[in-house]
């Protein structure tokens, strides 16, 4: 299965590489087991919003900047509003940032 290193940059993601970062360069980990843990982060995140999450929104707002590379989409929207089953949210600025779903079963 391939996957992409989106969630990388997630609050999460950033949060475990920093980890990652201070045991590597503390000693307790080596540099190939570090990757090896963000390779696993990448296949268990894709896997887990798989299966796990079933809320859907739907989100409306002005497309400020748009931007494709490598089958990868990014999305900047201004006065956003979220819409979900539990309400609705209106955001000055949000990035969405999606790829497609085929890809990560080849």
């Amino acid at each position: 299965m391939a996957t992409f290193e989106l969630y990388r940059r997630s609050t999460i993601g950033m949060c475990l590489i920093e980890t990652l970062d201070q045991m590597v360069s503390n000693g307790i980990l080596s540099p190939e087991l570090a990757i090896q843990v963000l390779i696993q982060f990448d296949k268990s995140m894709t896997e887990a919003l798989k299966t796990e999450v079933k809320s859907k929104v739907s989100i409306k707002g002005h497309l400020h900047i748009y931007n494709s590379s490598d089958n990868v989409w990014t999305f900047i929207l201004q006065n956003a509003q979220l819409k979900s089953e539990e309400g609705q949210e209106t955001i000055d600025s949000v990035k969405i940032v999606a790829c497609d779903s085929k890809l990560l079963t080849q």
